[in-house]
């Protein structure tokens, strides 16, 4: 199986800045794309940034030139730098894996962490 463990949530004042960090762990030797999501009471899940496994990110409008997502392969880590907080950002985050393995190793398909709380207050 695979494990994705997120932290660096947290408390901040409008305009602070948080990194959360989310580490895969198990069965992870397949081609994957790394992505955070985020989600308040009562709303869907929403998808804030993606990166893929050529490097490529992308970024919900609501955080670009705020958010930076990156990855350090080596450490099997995920990051997502958040600066310029706002209340609107006050979420539950989500690291999400998506795994394609190549035929007969039963790995693939779409992996959750259990969320690391940011809440931003004005």
């Amino acid at each position: 199986l695979v494990r994705l463990v997120e932290s660096g949530g947290g408390s901040v004042l409008a305009g602070g800045s948080l990194r959360l960090s989310c580490v895969a762990s198990g069965f992870i030797s397949c081609t994957s794309d790394m992505s955070w999501y985020r989600q308040t009471l009562g709303k869907e899940r929403e998808f804030v940034s993606g990166i893929d496994s050529a490097g490529s990110t992308t970024y919900a409008d609501s955080v670009k030139g705020r958010f930076t997502i990156s990855q350090d392969n080596a450490k099997n880590t995920v990051y997502l730098q958040m600066n310029s907080l706002k209340p609107d950002d006050t979420a539950m985050y989500y690291c999400k894996r998506e795994q394609r393995c190549t035929r007969g190793v039963p790995f693939s398909g779409d992996y959750w962490g259990q969320g690391t709380q940011v809440t931003v207050s004005s």
